[in-house]
């Protein structure tokens, strides 16, 4: 391969990523290489987006399947699949960059993809321990109580982790380069939309319309700061601004990604292949990814308080 090729799939690879603020170390050594790999096939094949998002569904739910058995050969292909789920995820992200094919439904299927795949595995490791565990055998309900609240709590640790990555790319690169939404935007489109001749587009923005009230609701100061940027500087932030909310805002980066994917699944594949007690998951998930939930928030409302306050003096 020529150098001048090599420079410029580098920098092909290179656009084809959101924001190095927002990448982890483990996702840019593995996860976004085989991406753009897959994101290069589908590319040529004429493949969308949201075609390999669903392939990643199904090959998610296949993996949380596999889990259920209490085998260490079939937890392992399991680990296979949902690698590949994964490398998937990346792809389809990146093939929308590479191609510019965004869309709201684009980015609210590639929300549920992972939803899916947990919503299997919670479902496995429950009916797994039902079967394996004498205390939960003992008390079959309890598992199910332990997974519903784990669940809850995965739901909004990935919608937090996700609306401060969003946050952090608007001041990055500007309204254009960030999916950062509105829900007062969203209830005027769905309003606008027709239940007979928009049903399903106007069905899935009330779900995502919904989940981001909820990611409002539970950031008060940063819809301060937000109301107050677009009453100084419209849509037009000047770059120093943004500069200066970017260097407070960079260091929670590092949370957001261990609420998102790496850091669950090798808790989950330690939980499972190596102690082979798959609820000691739930039990991560509820005390250790938590904790740094309510950290990471009380952190960036700290920071979005403190700027509102500099932005009016």
């Amino acid at each position: 391969m020529s150098s001048e090729r090599f420079k410029r799939l580098r920098e092909q690879y290179r656009s084809s990523l959101k924001s190095m603020d927002t990448e982890e170390t483990f996702d840019l050594m593995f996860y976004r290489p085989i991406g753009y790999a897959w994101a290069l096939i589908a590319k040529k094949l004429g493949i969308t987006p949201n075609a390999i998002t669903i392939a990643s569904i199904f090959l998610g739910v296949g993996a949380g399947v596999l889990f259920y058995f209490n085998n260490i050969w079939w937890n392992l292909l399991g680990v296979l699949l949902l690698v590949w789920a994964d490398s998937f995820d990346s792809a389809d992200g990146q093939l929308a960059r590479m191609t510019k094919q965004y869309s709201r439904i684009g980015r609210i299927l590639d929300g549920l993809s992972g939803d899916f795949w947990f919503a299997a595995i919670y479902i496995a490791i429950c009916l797994r321990e039902n079967v394996t565990s004498e205390f939960f055998m003992a008390r079959p309900w309890l598992i199910w109580v332990i997974a519903t609240a784990t669940g809850i709590c995965h739901g909004v640790q990935a919608a937090m982790a996700d609306y401060y990555r969003q946050f952090h790319l608007y001041f990055v690169k500007g309204k254009d380069g960030s999916e950062l939404d509105s829900a007062a935007q969203l209830w005027e489109r769905w309003h606008a939309l027709s239940w007979r001749h928009n049903f399903w587009k106007k069905f899935t923005l009330m779900f995502y319309t919904n989940y981001t009230v909820g990611q409002e609701k539970r950031t008060p100061a940063m819809q301060k700061l937000r109301k107050a940027l677009r009453a100084k500087y419209g849509d037009n932030i000047p770059l120093e601004v943004r500069e200066k909310f970017r260097a407070l805002s960079k260091p929670l980066m590092k949370y957001t990604n261990i609420l998102s994917f790496n850091t669950r699944t090798f808790a989950l594949f330690a939980a499972i292949l190596i102690f082979r007690m798959p609820w000691l998951y739930f039990a991560f998930e509820l005390t250790v990814l938590n904790f740094l939930l309510i950290y990471m928030m009380w952190r960036h409302e700290h920071i979005c308080r403190t700027f509102e306050r500099d932005l009016a003096a």
